[in-house]
């Protein structure tokens, strides 16, 4: 007894009930948003905003600003004290971004992530 191939509605064609390609690119697309669901609910736990951000932005500043929670010198990360506002620290977080922290006296606090082009236009902080 040989078995024939059917058209499923689709388009495709194959053995069994449904169409296993198509059932396949469903559950792709399922994961898909689901990741991306819950990679937006992490937004939520951050002190600053970084939505607009590229992930590995976002990923590097959150080291940065879990590290500066913990009590860790803002050297560590590579950062310095502005000229014109010794209470603005820069730490570069990759090439391109910098992120802004003002010291506290106790603490250093996170303000913003900014694009090193922007960073360079104006005094950041003032």
């Amino acid at each position: 007894m040989s078995r024939r191939r059917k058209n499923f509605s689709c388009g495709h064609k194959g053995f069994g009930q449904i169409c296993h390609k198509c059932a396949q690119q469903e559950a792709a697309r399922t994961q898909k948003q689901q990741d991306k669901h819950a990679w937006e609910a992490t937004f939520a736990c951050d002190p600053i905003d970084l939505k607009s951000l590229p992930k590995n932005v976002v990923i590097k500043a959150r080291k940065i600003i879990q590290g500066l929670q913990h009590q860790k010198n803002y050297r560590e990360f590579h950062g310095k004290r502005l000229r014109h506002d010794r209470f603005i620290i820069s730490i570069p977080v990759t090439r391109h971004y910098r992120l802004l922290c003002r010291d506290c006296g106790t603490f250093v606090a996170p303000e913003a992530v900014i694009s090193h082009e922007d960073y360079n236009v104006c005094k950041p902080g003032s």
